[in-house]
């Protein structure tokens, strides 16, 4: 059977809608705060199956409640008769958005966002109830920034001239659109992602191919696409590392070369180079953290043909376990991740969980540098030679 609300129920029920509607509400958008104070109650015969005592004992908490009202909030009152008297009753709680707010004492900055949607309109951007939200959410200085450019975006609109990271907007560091680049997108309708100039990939490699360090030429190299530079020769293996010291000192193998990748924005970029997707074998080895079997996914996710590992498995997480860290060069405490990685194969997943789960663990990470460079080449080796399938 339908029930009567109480007060403080009912000022619940206006937070919750408060939590929901208030960007709407601010944007102008016609929003009521409104709670039903006794649905189904609208006669005296449903007054009789409640009973007088609980009916009388609520139409006096509203009474109360009602003279401490703040202004733009009202308990509307409609007739029932009751035993054959008449008498209004509390039906209905509105509100508007200050009114609200003052009533459920909502953890929403109205004056902020205010603020903030006058400043988004200033500048000449898109307002809509989801940008709002998303901005009210920004630190203060992100905030600065975003409306920075907009601002720049309105007076510029052609930024096919830079890269994304030389884009001169004040205020701007080189990689806030890193993070930001979506709702840049929402509020000004221009992914400005798009439109900048591309940045060129350059990667450094090392030619680790015997019969070519017998030749005496150049061992080490870098590769810029577009440019008329030609690798030395078409690898049949290609392996990607992180570590510089990784590349530099790999030990030779026949027809391979050693790439030095650049993180999770980069496997796109090697993704699309020619003589890697040209390659027979193309292999990762990262460390053994959250960051590496990121990578690895991104990559194979973007190269779309198969891509080995090593030594980034479960059986690797337990032989180097001795190597384990959990804090960073600078000390800080690794964190662990949440990132669901769809492209690990059965025993990477499992190291990957054991290393990067929010619960306990022993480490968070083993570096690429710790494993002997002797290790790796064996293992590369057994996969190019098909003693490994992964």
């Amino acid at each position: 059977m339908s029930g009567l609300v109480d007060p403080d129920d009912a000022v619940a029920a206006v937070r919750r809608q408060i939590e929901q509607k208030w960007a709407a509400a601010v944007c102008g958008e016609p929003v009521e705060f409104s709670v039903r104070l006794r649905p189904g109650v609208r006669t005296g015969k449903a007054v009789e199956q409640i009973g007088h005592a609980t009916w009388h004992g609520w139409n006096m908490r509203w009474r109360a409640f009602g003279d401490r009202l703040p202004a733009g909030v009202e308990v509307v009152r409609a007739c029932v008769t009751v035993r054959g008297v008449a008498g209004d009753f509390p039906v209905a709680l509105t509100a508007d958005l200050d009114g609200a707010v003052a009533l459920a004492a909502a953890a929403v900055d109205i004056g902020r966002a205010r603020a903030l949607a006058a400043a988004l309109q200033s500048a000449g951007a898109v307002l809509t109830p989801a940008t709002l939200r998303a901005v009210y959410g920004l630190p203060a200085n992100d905030v600065d920034v975003l409306i920075s450019a907009v601002t720049w975006l309105r007076e510029h609109p052609d930024a096919g001239g830079w890269t994304l990271r030389q884009l001169p907007v004040p205020g701007m560091h080189t990689k806030w659109l890193d993070t930001h680049g979506a709702l840049l997108r929402d509020v000004t309708a221009r992914d400005v992602r798009d439109e900048v100039r591309p940045r060129l990939t350059v990667m450094h490699l090392t030619y680790v191919d015997p019969r070519h360090a017998a030749s005496g030429r150049r061992r080490h190299d870098a590769w810029t696409s577009g440019d008329v530079h030609d690798i030395a020769y078409q690898p049949r293996v290609v392996l990607v590392v992180e570590n510089r010291d990784s590349r530099l000192w790999f030990p030779p193998i026949s027809d391979t070369i050693v790439v030095e990748g650049g993180g999770k924005a980069a496997a796109a970029l090697l993704a699309n180079v020619p003589w890697i997707r040209a390659a027979e074998h193309v292999v990762y080895w990262g460390d053994i953290d959250a960051d590496g079997y990121a990578i690895l996914d991104h990559f194979r996710a973007a190269l779309a043909k198969p891509v080995a590992s090593i030594l980034m498995d479960a059986a690797d997480l337990h032989r180097y376990a001795r190597h384990g860290v959990n804090h960073d060069k600078a000390g800080r405490a690794i964190k662990p991740s949440s990132a669901v990685l769809a492209h690990l194969t059965e025993a990477e997943s499992i190291a990957y969980n054991t290393i990067a789960t929010a619960g306990p663990t022993p480490f968070r990470r083993i570096e690429q540098e710790a494993v002997p460079l002797t290790h790796a080449a064996t293992r590369l080796l057994e996969i190019v030679d098909g003693s490994v399938r992964q």
